[in-house]
């Protein structure tokens, strides 16, 4: 059995996000029985110099929106980052996930071996399509959804693996 580009981008993305949904659900229902301001929680960081939970799950959304749009060779929308309480986090990443169900497997299969070139800060990164979604885009994704997993956590979510992993 051989799986394509579209299988291991586009539902594997999807389950993540919707992941991430249940786990800033959780959140937003901490913040009320604890009666705790959710923009606390929102503009959690686990130190310093790392981005707030927002922009965690901003991050998250812009990955998979733009490397499907890369793989498929197309124009990524793009979405404001002005995402201030857990109901438009929510939101921003329903649009990803409603983005991600525009693709068809047509557009995205096939592009294995397709250059994908982007600029990330000073440097000019280059790859084949295979490598650009298993070597940069998944482990972004997972990266930053676990990291708003791990913010919440910190905070005194009560999250559990099953959080980040979904039902099977």
């Amino acid at each position: 059995m051989t799986i394509s580009m579209y299988q291991a981008s586009i539902p594997v993305s999807i389950r993540s996000l919707n992941n991430l949904v249940g786990i800033l659900e959780k959140g937003a229902m901490y913040a009320e029985t604890k009666k705790i301001d959710p923009s606390v929680l929102i503009n959690s960081r686990l130190f310093p110099d790392m981005f707030p939970l927002s922009k965690q799950v901003q991050i998250a959304c812009d990955i998979v929106n733009r490397g499907a749009a890369r793989l498929a060779g197309v124009e990524a929308p793009s979405f404001e980052d002005n995402e201030t309480t857990f109901p438009q986090l929510i939101e921003r990443i329903q649009k990803t996930i409603a983005q991600l169900n525009t693709f068809q497997p047509e557009q995205i299969d096939g592009s294995e071996e397709k250059t994908i070139t982007l600029q990330v800060r000073d440097n000019t990164l280059s790859f084949p399509g295979i490598s650009f979604l298993l070597y940069f885009v998944l482990p972004n994704l997972y990266f930053h959804v676990t990291t708003a997993y791990d913010i919440l956590r910190h905070c005194g979510v009560e999250l559990g693996k099953q959080d980040i992993l979904g039902q099977p």
